[in-house]
């Protein structure tokens, strides 16, 4: 009888930590973006999106898959006028990036890829 009451004990710590650590449906929450700073611009294409934030003198970029899961190609290039573009690019799951430049007073031009699909911003935050 101790014994089967042991293993019935167990098991609802075992079910009660589960829902803790996955949260009530087992739905996982949306994870933070590892860029700090305001978000400057967002720019949707077929496969993923492409995020600038925008923080005092730095400006931060990455490239989230629309359907994060499987590993694929993916790219994100940011580029400070008259500077060396930071890239980050090979083969994720869920993002590429984040990179950040510095760009005090400067332009930069955003670009990213998942899957062989891209998007770019042109010059931005003048």
């Amino acid at each position: 009888m101790f014994g089967k009451l042991v293993r019935r004990v167990l098991a609802v710590l075992m079910v009660v930590g589960a829902v803790s650590l996955t949260g009530p449906g087992g739905q996982r929450a949306e994870a933070a973006s590892v860029c700090s700073g305001r978000p400057a611009k967002a720019v949707g294409f077929a496969t993923g999106e492409l995020r600038v934030y925008k923080k005092r003198q730095y400006v931060c970029a990455l490239t989230v898959a629309k359907r994060p899961g499987s590993v694929r190609p993916m790219s994100v290039s940011l580029q400070p006028r008259g500077g060396r573009a930071a890239v980050d690019s090979g083969r994720f799951t869920r993002q590429a990036g984040p990179v950040t430049v510095y760009a005090l007073n400067r332009c930069v031009r955003v670009s990213g890829a998942v899957a062989g699909k891209r998007a770019s911003t042109g010059w931005m935050l003048c």
